[in-house]
């Protein structure tokens, strides 16, 4: 996919994540609690540009060539001292099923090894999204096994595959 590029998560992209955390599809396989809280997108993107200052986490606005936004790719957790980054991306409504969500962790995952330094980056999926098995498939990771109830949401225990990537993989 062409002209796809990362831009820093900031306010500006505030209606854009407002409307993708109140996709019932994104709330379906994330962390994001249903309903959302109150103000939550102002409060996450705010948490990524701390991060960012802070070296803990990173978060970036996906748009097209034309400045469209198409999603987010997040690092929601570095540990500078291991060189290990936990990554993820969310595809809004309009702009799935056209290989977004590849495209995305392409990017995520050459920005891992390269301006983030890392020597392992990784992917927790909930074991019931195929859909984002397959990306992470196609972008070389490797399914290193499911973690058993690693997270509760809404009063449901959930089940993750852990996915990693290293540098050297091919």
């Amino acid at each position: 996919m062409r002209g796809v590029r990362l831009e820093p998560l900031e306010e500006r992209w505030l209606d854009d994540v407002s409307e993708l955390v109140a996709d019932p599809e994104v709330l379906r396989f994330t962390r994001i609690s249903e309903p959302p809280p109150q103000d939550f997108a102002r409060g996450w993107i705010e948490m990524y540009e701390e991060g960012r200052r802070d070296g803990t986490r990173e978060g970036f606005a996906v748009v097209d060539g034309e400045g469209r936004f198409l999603g987010l790719g997040l690092v929601p957790a570095i540990d500078p001292e291991a060189r290990e980054l936990e990554l993820g991306y969310i595809v809004a409504s309009g702009a799935r099923g056209r290989g977004v969500a590849t495209e995305i962790l392409r990017l995520l995952t050459e920005w891992a090894f390269q301006a983030g330094r890392a020597e392992r980056a990784f992917l927790i999926i909930d074991v019931e999204n195929a859909a984002s098995q397959r990306v992470a498939e196609r972008c070389g990771y490797l399914h290193e096994g499911d973690m058993r109830s690693i997270h509760l949401k809404d009063g449901r225990r959930i089940d993750a595959g852990l996915w990693s990537r290293l540098p050297t993989d091919p």
